[in-house]
């Protein structure tokens, strides 16, 4: 019997390039190098609670490419539906934890293998039938030919009986908000979980009082809504509020990502939705208090 994968994430990793804390980019002598994504960090979280998780994307046929899917193949992702781009570079970025406590972050996406993704891609996900699929507006931000395959997961997701996970994850970077809050509220019908932060409830549904904000989401048709509310915790429906846990603040990045992978995880292994959200903040708790978007995630199986 084949073994079903609990969940598959498409979208775009990259290579990240960063100098020490509080040293601006321009005077730095020497950058770490790592790989970052969103989908690639909900992923590793699936994994890191001891489900199976796949990451889909397209790289370049270049020594960046090769660090991705090592860094994923690393984590415990599989790279099954990991193409190899000949005639496309992999994406790289570069952020910068400044003095003053800010984070810069400068993207080198445009026309990378990534940005190519189109339906064909959507296609191989389905055809591994996981139990869910995660998507996130940043991979329909990347360009047309992701924008279609996010759709066609979507709608091909919900045909199959596959669940859909979806994670505004609104950029600045990538173009107007309001373009990327309209693509997201085509997406919310196709929603089993939907996972948006209190920043991101107000251009997505025009309202950000959790009440308002989950009787929106409902009459979008949202089967489950999270409002993720960063150092505030979350907000569940029936006005139910589950703190952060307190942590060191090291590194915000990759909190909310992995927040929603161990959401995901919990409630794919039978957990409430309150149970699945204190355990999203024990996760983010973790990643906040270390540097690295997945450093800081718990060992295998824990």
């Amino acid at each position: 019997m084949v073994a079903v994968t609990d969940v598959v994430g498409i979208g775009e990793a990259m290579v990240l390039l960063q100098p020490s804390p509080g040293v601006p980019l321009e005077a730095a002598t020497s950058l770490g190098m790592s790989v970052a994504g969103a989908e690639l960090t909900l992923c590793a979280t699936v994994v890191r609670l001891g489900l199976s998780a796949a990451f889909c994307t397209r790289v370049g046929a270049d020594p960046f490419g090769r660090r991705v899917r090592a860094a994923a193949a690393d984590l415990g992702v599989a790279t099954d539906l990991i193409e190899v781009d000949d005639g496309r570079p992999t994406g790289l970025f570069l952020r910068e934890a400044l003095p003053d406590g800010r984070r810069r972050v400068h993207y080198y996406r445009a026309g990378s293998a990534a940005s190519a993704l189109d339906t064909v891609d959507a296609e191989r996900v389905l055809a591994a039938r996981p139990r869910l699929v995660a998507v996130s507006g940043i991979t329909a931000a990347l360009g047309s030919g992701p924008r279609r395959a996010v759709f066609a997961l979507a709608a091909g997701a919900r045909r199959a009986g596959i669940r859909l996970a979806l994670d505004p994850n609104l950029r600045p970077a990538l173009g107007p908000l309001e373009d990327q809050a309209a693509t997201v509220r085509e997406l919310v019908p196709y929603a089993d979980f939907l996972l948006l932060g209190t920043d991101e409830a107000g251009p997505v549904f025009g309202v950000d009082e959790p009440a308002a904000v989950f009787a929106a989401a409902r009459r979008a048709g949202v089967g489950e809504t999270v409002l993720k509310a960063g150092a505030d915790g979350c907000f569940l429906p029936e006005d139910v509020h589950v703190p952060a846990v307190p942590a060191e603040v090291v590194d915000p990045v990759g909190a909310g990502d992995a927040f929603a992978g161990a959401y995901l995880a919990a409630r794919l292994r039978g957990a409430g939705p309150l149970e699945a959200a204190r355990l999203g903040a024990d996760i983010a708790a973790g990643v906040v208090a270390v540097a690295g978007d997945t450093e800081g995630l718990p060992e295998f199986g824990q």
